[in-house]
């Protein structure tokens, strides 16, 4: 009797040392599900950003600006997405990020490049969270079990589309139309589909706050993708290009500190040579130019920069564009540069 009884009682051990594995493995999962990311934490480097930290310092609004800002405001509103094409330099960029903070969305933004695939843009598994339940219930025998579930970390356009944010898409064209497919059905149907997520929450409907605004160069520039009829069809198309002298004086004095004589010089030469050269030069050019002319300021007797030093300081600032050209050479865009100014 008294063996039946030591041996019930060793049972009865074995089932407590049972029941206290099983109630840690459920509070390893417990645990597990109290530390997993919720939605709004699953956007990969935190993309989602405050609309007042997103427009460029400085950012210059003349007439020109704010007429051209609101024209792609007002296409927003309608629920369109907005593809804004011109030459580089000309500020689409800076345009872009003034017109998605004055719609005070949270701003998500995403630069184009030839690495942009569809997992670039929806996201995809980042390895995975694991836990182990250790099973003694029979004597002797320890059973052990690894349980892993997958982590899914979601890129911009998921986390644009859930919390309804406004998308800025730089460089759109850069990056290969086969990783836009999943773009179609956001613009058409209002649902995002994200390959290689599976389970319910494989699709996001968008929300009804989301807009996009994309950014491309001319399609004569190289490393310009055609993206698809299909797509593009879905745009409304803005062409963004070099603004009036007025509007680039303003913009190259928000960025240098020179008098507005010298400004208005270094912006009359550098519209003569976009009209004379046959390479882009930008209003970026412009204030790299003004920059350069701050320091290396050459200015003849009658307080004006003479033109030796301003075709230096110009001859250095568009050298790079023709750098690995067939037939380049600085020493005739040096003689261009030097007949213009």
């Amino acid at each position: 009797m008294a063996d039946d009884t030591s041996r019930k009682r060793k049972v009865r051990g074995r089932k407590i040392t049972a029941s206290r594995e099983q109630k840690e493995g459920r509070k390893a999962k417990k645990e597990l599900a109290r530390k997993a990311p919720t939605d709004s934490e699953r956007n990969g480097d935190s993309p989602l950003t405050d609309p007042g930290e997103v427009v460029p310092e400085p950012f210059v609004e003349t007439d020109a600006v704010r007429s051209l800002r609101e024209r792609i405001n007002g296409w927003l509103e309608a629920d369109q997405p907005v593809h804004l094409i011109g030459p580089t330099g000309c500020g689409k960029t800076a345009l872009a990020l003034s017109a998605a903070a004055e719609r005070g969305r949270p701003v998500v933004w995403l630069n184009g490049d030839e690495a942009v695939d569809t997992a670039a843009l929806v996201g995809s598994h980042a390895g995975g969270e694991r836990y182990e339940e250790n099973d003694q219930f029979v004597s002797g025998v320890s059973k052990k079990t690894q349980i892993v579930r997958e982590r899914w970390v979601d890129n911009p356009l998921s986390v644009a589309v859930r919390e309804g944010a406004t998308l800025v898409y730089n460089e759109f064209s850069r990056s290969d139309p086969a990783a836009h497919n999943v773009l179609l059905s956001v613009f058409e149907e209002g649902v995002l589909e994200r390959p290689g997520k599976r389970g319910a929450d494989r699709t996001i409907d968008v929300h009804p706050e989301f807009r996009a605004i994309l950014t491309s160069n001319d399609v004569e520039y190289a490393g310009v993708h055609e993206q698809q009829d299909a797509l593009l069809d879905r745009f409304i198309g803005v062409h963004v290009d070099y603004y009036d002298e007025e509007t680039e004086r303003e913009i190259v004095g928000a960025h240098v500190d020179l008098a507005e004589d010298d400004i208005a010089t270094i912006v009359a030469k550098t519209r003569a040579l976009r009209d004379e050269l046959d390479i882009v030069v930008g209003t970026r050019a412009a204030i790299t130019a003004a920059k350069g002319l701050a320091v290396f300021d050459g200015l003849d007797g009658d307080g004006e920069f003479d033109d030796e030093t301003l075709t230096h300081v110009f001859t250095d600032v568009l050298v790079p564009k023709i750098a690995g050209e067939n037939g380049g050479s600085v020493d005739d865009l040096r003689s261009k540069i030097d007949a213009t100014v």
